[in-house]
């Protein structure tokens, strides 16, 4: 039903497999009651073992790429590039305009009316305005893997863990960063079909620096979750 081993079979039509009886028991009381009666009685159609949508999440194909540089590294200069350059002096010029009409209104205005408008850029606008601009460049991303490396970019300047708050690893080594899981996965999952509230902002994962273990063996590491602040607004996801 979860895509779990599935140890335990429904007694009754011993074709519907769980993972203990918290599953069983939901999938009773949410189709498998009537299906079970019907396949007990014969039916041996299709929809007597409905699909279990409200346990399993689609699955997709991973694509990994690196992240590509900010500025690209190749300086040749071509026809498309000269006309670029002729735009951005264009841009640069425009930009300066505004700057002085925007300098002009500001001396305009009362000292009250500055004050309020410097507070409402806060640090949290800030911090959640670089997280949009660094995810505007991959709005399909739903990983950003950097193990040890420059750390996650956070949503919200409220429920950052300090170092304190990564608890080491079982072995006694410090966990680092290892990757983040962004909030466009949440549209990919269709979770508003489980009819339950599952929301994020990121979702910060920390492993191991010394990569204990060995073997196949599952080891426990640490994850933060981070939501997104009272008063940023939820990126938009593309369908």
């Amino acid at each position: 039903v979860c895509g779990c081993l599935g140890p335990r079979a429904c007694g009754r039509c011993r074709l519907a497999a769980y993972c203990g009886p918290e599953h069983q028991a939901l999938d009773w009381r949410r189709g498998h009651r009537r299906s079970c009666g019907q396949h007990a009685a014969g039916d041996d159609s299709a929809d007597a073992i409905p699909e279990h949508n409200e346990f399993l999440f689609p699955e997709y194909e991973i694509l990994i790429e690196p992240e590509e540089p900010e500025f690209p590294a190749d300086s040749s200069v071509g026809p498309d590039d000269e006309q670029g350059a002729a735009d951005t002096s264009k841009d640069r010029k425009e930009q300066e305009d505004l700057r002085a009409t925007g300098s002009a209104a500001f001396q305009a205005l009362d000292e009250e009316t500055l004050e309020a408008m410097a507070k409402h850029e806060t640090e949290e606008d800030k911090i959640f305005q670089m997280f949009k601009e660094q995810v505007a460049a991959e709005p399909e991303q739903i990983i950003r893997y950097c193990r040890g490396g420059e750390g996650p970019i956070w949503v919200s300047g409220e429920n950052i863990p300090e170092e304190k708050d990564i608890p080491n690893c079982l072995c006694g080594a410090k966990r680092i960063f290892e990757f983040q899981i962004m909030p466009q996965l949440l549209n990919h999952l269709q979770v508003d079909s489980l009819g339950e509230s599952i929301d994020w902002g990121t979702l910060v994962v920390y492993t191991c620096a010394n990569n204990c273990g060995e073997g196949n063996a599952y080891l426990e590491e640490f994850i933060w979750k981070q939501d997104f602040s009272a008063g940023s607004v939820e990126l938009p996801s593309s369908s």
